[in-house]
């Protein structure tokens, strides 16, 4: 099997052990254009959830402000819906990335994309 498609599948494949490392060490020490491409898509895929992650805190301790506490609910259960809201959709798309960067490791390995 050729180097550089274990390589560039490696990259993908490196969101079970080493998400943001491996894709960025391949990125900057390969020089075959194929395995930087590789590279990059995998470590776009392997920030988004980061990215998401953190408009979902903001979102989250946003909603919530204790000292403003004044006995009504309805706030609260706006707030916690909201959260749940976000907390459901972060999971989603940590789902579909996970299952996305294992397929295209398994398509790199089996032939080039």
């Amino acid at each position: 099997m050729d180097t550089n498609k274990i390589l560039s599948a490696s990259t993908y494949f490196s969101i079970l052990f080493a998400p943001f490392i491996l894709p960025i060490i391949v990125y900057f020490l390969t020089t075959d254009k194929g395995v930087k491409y590789h590279a990059k898509r995998s470590l776009i895929s392997h920030i988004i959830p980061t990215i998401f992650f953190v408009f979902l805190m903001l979102a989250v301790f946003a909603n919530f402000s204790p000292l403003s506490y004044s006995g009504d609910t309805t706030n609260m259960w706006s707030s916690m819906t909201t959260a749940l809201i976000f907390i459901g959709l972060y999971t989603l798309i940590n789902i579909v990335l996970f299952i996305w960067n294992i397929v295209q490791g398994i398509k790199v390995l089996r032939h080039d994309v």
